[in-house]
């Protein structure tokens, strides 16, 4: 085992320590005694929807594409709804796609319930239930690979109509090519509806669809939220004060702050304001928020480590009783436990059957985030310490919310919260039906900046930019069905191409230079021509018979696994070892290959991996060379996930693994993605193929994804 490559992961500081907290000594400003007496639930009535509901359905009743621009909360799912049910009226299909996993599973049970399970179907990639139902629920990334497979058949895509929830993705730096790939590509035929948080260019994006699609986009705005919501700044002693003063500021906007606030963060003492690096008393702070009955709250902080670290700070703390709900939430529990056994035994258990507080953050099994869900959606729970990943496409409102910092991490950096994130977040605040009014509290710290929160209350919301990128993947699916000069005319119609035209300019402030439609076009050239160097496009600009299997990869690093197969270098006869270097292949972060015990490492695992990884390491290294992006393969998360679909129980396969019990579930659930994808290749490679399929069933179970959710999986194609 000497000829191992052992791979290194760079060091990390070690956590600095952390002081001792001062006790806080709940108190309120008077001028917030208004403010709290509205606090309570609104009378019961009849629904009736808000004039942009009944503008929305107007403009669907007329065929024509519609964008809802809203705030979080206010209601556009209701709009999707009455658009499904006139679809179904008229015996027509309706395709609804999300951005999440857990939202489309989510949507699923809505619409089972709303539409008869009869009729409601779901597509993720984990899930394949009813595919030929009338409304089908599924990842924004399953519907644009569906487009890409009708293409090539010279086919029409199997809806009516078709839904794109949380639109304003077209923006997101990692998928939103895939939002506007479908958007380009989707039959004009086809009614779009696009469900979005406020965005600040959503007339642009409306006219850039009706140039490509040749029918008119009607933009439905709405910019008052359901629930009003109010800003509060916590001080450290425990007085809640209100952030901002009404009026205008110097620059002419309205986040003039309240005096007393400007005052504490203004001269020698705010270097002292706030709890530098530590977390600030969580108990005293629940025990404000409780005496101003502004329980339930999502505590949004910067980090996994914080948020475990505040439900910890909660260990001593008493609770108010209230029996009946705490019978229904043990019951709710009990009901996920006895589904997700492993969930039963969690750290955090404790805290959540007493204390009715947890924390939720991707470090965090999908079980675990689920229960969390629940009981908050149900009112079940008085706080969430949560990442500002929960903010988007995750619905658990609460009462209030607090901002711990004004940046956030973006998987690179931490940076400044931009208005929509911002929007996003406050979008929590406020229960529509149960609240009269929503808050979002500030506490100063380190990482908080009172000056630039006080600015994003009212700031409008940010545009969205094109982030349409070639990659190799998308070139091989466009070139199963257009020629090259057909694939030009298509990025020609991309947002980015439609944002130059409209500038009259090389470039303009909301284009990416990457975006340029110029750049894009020699970006395809360049896969294009790597693609023929390597015979998977001939020199008609065809694909050969590799290039046509190989389009079927729609995975990160298609070319990588096509290379494999075609050189034999994946065990295709041994579920778990291929399990196991598929996980080296899906694997995005960096493992200490040191840190193993290597007389307990399996030889033959071993010798599939560096089989592998020098058998594609000249490639890899070509790849680089001509700029593009190839995986570094460790061998830590293959033996973890080997050891898992060998049967090892699940802690043990977590202390192997050396991260949280969220990234190795995210590890392995991103593994069985890519062995689907293989088995997608079934006719060119049997065996690979019949293999996949074993060990997609190795690994996806308990407490990865339940025993009843492993009984659905689908052995079918996506």
């Amino acid at each position: 085992m000497t000829d191992l490559h052992i791979r290194h992961r760079r060091h990390r500081p070690a956590p600095r320590h952390r002081r001792a907290m001062p006790n806080l000594s709940p108190g309120a400003d008077s001028k917030l005694k208004k403010i709290f007496a509205d606090i309570g639930t609104p009378e019961k009535h009849a629904f009736e929807p808000d004039p942009f509901q009944v503008e929305a359905i107007d403009v669907i009743r007329r065929g024509l594409d519609c964008l809802v621009t809203a705030p979080t909360g206010s209601g556009k799912t209701w709009i999707a709804e009455q658009a499904i049910r006139l679809m179904l009226e008229k015996k027509r299909k309706a395709w609804y796609a999300s951005p999440l996993k857990a939202l489309s599973n989510s949507k699923y049970s809505e619409f089972s319930e709303l539409f008869g399970i009869q009729n409601t179907g779901i597509l993720t990639g984990d899930r394949k239930e009813n595919a030929d139902a009338s409304v089908i629920i599924g990842t924004t990334e399953i519907l644009r690979n569906q487009l890409y497979d009708a293409m090539h058949r010279g086919a029409d895509l199997d809806t009516d109509f078709v839904i794109l929830d949380e639109a304003h993705f077209l923006g997101d730096p990692d998928r939103g090519v895939v939002w506007e790939e479908t958007m380009i590509y989707l039959p004009a035929r086809i009614p779009l509806l696009l469900l979005s948080a406020t965005i600040g260019n959503g007339r642009r994006i409306a006219k850039w669809l009706e140039s490509i699609r040749g029918k008119k986009c009607v933009v439905v705005e709405e910019f008052v939220r359901s629930v009003p919501l109010y800003p509060i700044f916590l001080h450290p002693s425990g007085t809640l004060f209100p952030l901002l003063a009404g009026g205008k500021d110097a620059d002419g906007g309205k986040s003039r702050l309240y005096p007393r606030v400007a005052k504490a963060i203004t001269g020698n003492k705010a270097q002292q304001l706030g709890y530098g690096r530590s977390l600030p008393p969580m108990i005293g702070v629940l025990e404000v928020l409780r005496k101003y009955r502004l329980l339930p709250s999502i505590f949004f902080l910067k980090s996994r480590s914080d948020c475990d670290g505040a439900v910890a700070m909660c260990a001593g703390m008493s609770m108010e009783e209230d029996p009946e709900r705490n019978r229904l939430r043990e019951q709710r529990i009990d009901d996920f436990t006895a589904r997700f056994p492993h969930i039963a035994g969690h750290r955090q258990m404790k805290q959540l059957r007493r204390l009715a507080i947890g924390a939720h953050h991707s470090g965090q099994l999908p079980a675990w985030k689920m229960l969390i869900e629940t009981l908050m959606t149900e009112g079940l729970l008085d706080a969430v310490f949560a990442t500002s990943t929960v903010a988007a496409g995750v619905n658990f409102p609460a009462r209030t919310i607090l901002f711990l910092n004004s940046d956030r991490f973006n998987g690179r950096e931490f940076i400044p919260l931009t208005a929509t994130e911002f929007h996003q977040m406050t979008g929590r605040a406020g229960r529509r039906g149960m609240d009269n009014i929503g808050f979002a509290v500030v506490i100063p710290g380190k990482f908080m900046d009172i000056r630039l929160v006080a600015k994003l209350f009212y700031a409008e919301p940010t545009d969205v930019c094109s982030q349409i990128r070639i990659d190799f993947s998308m070139t091989l699916n466009l070139l199963l069905s257009h020629t090259p000069d057909q694939i030009r005319d298509l990025l020609d119609k991309s947002f980015a191409a439609y944002l130059m035209a409209a500038s009259g300019k090389k470039h303009t402030v909301d284009l990416d230079t990457a975006a340029d439609p110029r750049i894009l076009w020699e970006d395809f050239l360049r896969h294009l021509d790597f693609l023929k160097k390597k015979a998977y496009v001939g020199d008609d600009n065809r694909l050969t018979e590799d290039g046509m299997w190989a389009s079927q990869l729609r995975i990160d690093h298609p070319l990588m696994v096509a290379e494999g197969f075609r050189n034999n270098l994946f065990p295709t006869s041994d579920p778990a070892m291929l399990a196991g270097v598929m996980a080296a292949m899906v694997n995005e972060k960096e493992s200490d290959d040191t840190s193993i015990d290597r007389s307990k490492i399996s030889r033959s695992l071993i010798k599939s991996f560096q089989k592998l990884d020098s058998g594609l390491a000249p490639f890899a290294a070509e790849m680089r060379k001509k700029g593009f992006a190839a995986p570094t393969l460790f061998f830590l998360p293959a033996w973890s996930v080997y050891l898992w679909a060998r049967g090892v129980p699940w802690d043990d396969a977590l202390k192997t693994s050396q991260v949280a019990e969220g990234d190795l579930a995210m590890l392995i659930m991103r593994t069985a993605d890519n062995l689907r994808h293989i088995r997608n290749i079934g006719r060119v490679f049997p065996d690979a193929a019949k293999t996949s399929e074993a060990a997609i069933e190795l690994i996806l179970r308990d407490p990865v994804i339940s025993t009843q959710d492993a009984d659905v999986i689908s052995n079918g194609t996506d």
